[in-house]
């Protein structure tokens, strides 16, 4: 039982399907320590501009010179590392808990036991587990925050099993505590709070209906013997990293699924399309020993039915969640959604697992500002990025033509899809971040310590050495910035070049030292989430080793930074307590409230000793009541 909580996803996938060695080690460290200068720190913008034309060139430029005019600032001293188990902010700020798991969202709730957790009967009637991506919306002066709950741990949410076999019940209560709350917040007197028993409350979970909608909805791939129209799913799951449309509604983002699923015989595993994403004979959590439809012996296409972005409407809690097959099935990250001159709709989207691949979707229908947005997110164009070392780079459209697959079909196996068109290889693609005063986006590419060691991604594609991706094993992670062509991001040209490479200037050489905007005072490794402010200051969470030992020396727990993307510097402004991760931020309507993710911490956050360990989500304000960015 207690093997499931030590391994993250990634470890599971590659402890149950190892990864095959196919190149040479030491041409490929030779070449990255070559390529292009990344020895003297972060990428100038170059000759590759020129190979795409002025367009492109003018567009870096105005995105530059809009970033410095509107004059990001930091207001705060950097905040040194900690170590602790607590959350620290700079001189000036304060933050407190907003909500924990088990913390009721309706009164009916039994309240939570600081030893034992919560109740079946109170699973799906409180705040989830570990909070990730959120959003915030106002509906009719009401503040609402929508938030994911990514999975769960088993020695800490069913502290009482010990290596006992799961039951149905036990299946249950994970279900419940996965999935995404949407939940109404007030500042009082006392500060802020859920506002227990609002309509708006809302816990969709493993079990919630859910619609299909596009062009995959209906194939025979998406058909269960439960649903043989292929056109309604229960549940979402391993809730990630999120999104917000234009039009005000929630996109919530399906990663790691792979790992609910198992298999009664394990022949039935052996598909390529299950092998691709990862599906093992054994599941982490023992669904399929309680529940026939994630037996894919029983159900062969349910794990299709997973791995989508899907969209919820915060302000309607009546409303039937909707699975948007146009988007792409992989493990999701997060969808950062931009509207090019035109008025198409454009969502980035990163797949989180060594060596796969960063896309970009492109609506056929334009959005207008309080005009229907219907088929917005079922009818456009799905893409893969090529990068070219010469600092550009292309949008491959994913067509029946260029991959030799059926259109549902590349929907439903994008991967396979994305690696027939050629596309590059990415230290996990984490978080996209639109820039909001500059045509610029960015990606976390988190760490891959399988690059440039002689190993694939689950397809087979080799990982070898990359112009974004400079490094051979890779565990400080860095960020990549584009710039579309003609500030367009329905353009299928960009340019790129890389904002920060993490790493250790104190103990790490060469790349490993990290770019010339990582000082011995900014350490930090694993850029993971990644939101804009609406001055244009980009502000990364880390999820990474906090052990403070090795090449890891003075980086300390996890953390959150702000980092100006016109001048490079980067400062760090939070730190969470030990063991967890910092992910998902947002923002309170008047600005002068941030929302903070607070993942996995280790005991005895946040309520002291003698309690279980509880995801958080905790608010930070400046003390003097002025605006928090």
């Amino acid at each position: 039982m207690k093997d499931l909580d030590h391994l993250s996803a990634d470890d599971w996938d590659e402890a149950k399907f190892p990864r095959p060695h196919t190149c040479d080690f030491d041409a490929v460290v030779e070449s990255a320590l070559s390529r292009r200068g990344f020895l003297s720190g972060v990428v100038a913008f170059g000759s590759g501009a020129a190979a795409l034309g002025t367009g492109i060139a003018g567009s870096l430029l105005s995105s530059t010179s809009a970033a410095r005019a509107q004059g990001a600032t930091f207001p705060f001293e950097a905040l040194p590392i900690h170590t602790d188990a607590t959350v620290h902010v700079p001189g000036g700020y304060e933050w407190d808990v907003l909500v924990r798991w088990g913390d009721p969202l309706f009164s009916d709730a039994e309240a939570f036991d600081p030893t034992t957790g919560i109740t079946l009967a109170s699973s799906d009637r409180v705040f989830g587990e570990n909070t990730d991506g959120m959003e915030a919306f106002t509906v009719d002066g009401r503040q609402l925050i929508a938030v994911n709950h990514e999975y769960a741990n088993i020695d800490t949410n069913l502290p009482w099993k010990g290596d006992n076999a799961f039951t149905a019940d036990d299946v249950t209560i994970l279900q419940h505590i996965q999935g995404v709350t949407v939940m109404e917040v007030a500042e009082g007197a006392d500060g802020w709070a859920v506002v227990v028993d609002s309509p708006y409350n809302r816990r969709i979970h493993h079990n919630t209906p859910m619609r299909i909608a596009g062009p995959a909805a209906g194939h025979p791939l998406m058909r269960t013997s439960a649903d043989p129209d292929g056109v309604l799913a229960l549940g979402t799951m391993n809730n990630c990293g999120s999104g917000k449309t234009p039009w005000g509604t929630y996109l919530t983002c399906e990663e790691n699924f792979n790992g609910y699923f198992g298999a009664s015989d394990p022949a039935s595993v052996e598909t390529p399309g299950l092998k691709r994403y990862g599906v093992a004979a054994e599941g982490r959590y023992g669904y399929e020993l309680h529940n026939a439809r994630f037996d894919v012996t029983q159900e062969p296409n349910e794990p299709h039915r997973f791995g989508w972005i899907v969209e919820i409407d915060p302000a309607d809690p009546d409303s039937t969640p909707v699975k948007r097959t146009a988007l792409g099935r992989f493990k999701h990250e997060n969808a950062a959604c931009a509207i090019a001159p035109s008025g198409q709709v454009v969502v980035y989207l990163g797949d989180d697992e060594r060596g796969e691949y960063l896309y970009r979707y492109v609506s056929n229908g334009t959005y207008t500002p309080g005009g229907p947005t219907e088929g917005l997110l079922d009818d456009g164009k799905l893409y893969a990025a090529k990068f070219n070392d010469d600092l550009t780079g292309d949008w491959v459209e994913l067509t029946p033509e260029a991959t030799g697959m059926e259109a549902a079909e590349i929907l439903v196996h994008t991967r396979m899809a994305a690696s027939a068109v050629g596309a590059t290889t990415m230290d996990r693609p984490e978080w996209v971040a639109v820039n909001p005063v500059a045509a610029q986006a960015y990606v976390a590419l988190t760490n891959n310590r399988n690059r440039g060691v002689g190993k694939t991604n689950a397809g087979g594609d080799p990982l070898e050495v990359n112009g974004p991706n400079p490094r051979a094993e890779n565990n400080y992670g860095q960020i990549v910035r584009w710039m579309p062509a003609g500030d367009d991001h329905a353009a299928d040209q960009f340019a790129w070049d890389l904002y920060v490479m993490a790493g250790n200037p104190v103990v790490g050489q060469g790349p490993y030292a990290g770019s010339e905007n990582v000082t011995e005072g900014n350490l930090f490794n694993s850029p993971d989430g990644m939101m804009f402010d609406t001055t244009g200051m980009l502000w990364i969470q880390t999820d990474g080793d906090d052990s403070n030992e090795g090449p890891f020396t003075g980086m300390g727990n996890n953390q959150m930074l702000a980092g100006d993307p016109a001048s490079g510097e980067i400062r760090r402004f939070l730190t969470g307590p030990k063991g967890s991760e910092v992910t998902g931020l947002t923002w309170a309507a008047d600005l002068k409230t941030m929302f903070v993710g607070i993942q996995h911490p280790d005991a005895p956050f946040p309520d002291g000793e003698g309690s279980l360990p509880r995801s958080s989500i905790v608010t930070v304000k400046r003390t003097d009541g002025a605006l928090v960015g």
